[in-house]
């Protein structure tokens, strides 16, 4: 649900609504930049966790755990093998990302 959706219906003809919610939150979302020192490098660690996870290790766990019994040797060994690339890109890139806030830091 997004914010824009709270807005009562007889003001959904208006667009200031939109423009003022809209406008909040970019500037929200400038002053927490600008605010937090290293968010560049806070986002690539959440980027190395968050996007690995989502877009490489749940897809193939979710389908071997959906049809299990049903995959064959190949398809298992394909997921498994995505997954085991997907941990380690993550854990690598977690790595790098937490060494880099670390020397940040010092």
């Amino acid at each position: 649900m997004s914010l824009e959706e709270l807005i009562p219906s007889n003001h959904m003809k208006s667009h200031v609504y939109s423009i003022l919610i809209r406008t909040a939150l970019v500037f929200s979302t400038l002053l927490v930049a600008l605010s937090i020192p290293f968010f560049g490098l806070v986002m690539s660690l959440i980027g190395s966790l968050v996007t690995m996870l989502v877009t490489l290790i749940l897809p193939c766990v979710c389908f071997l755990s959906i049809l299990k019994g049903k995959t064959t040797r190949f398809q298992v060994s394909v997921c498994v093998f995505i997954i085991v690339v997907g941990s380690v890109s993550s854990v690598i890139g977690t790595y790098t990302a937490l060494s880099e806030i670390i020397q940040q830091l010092f």
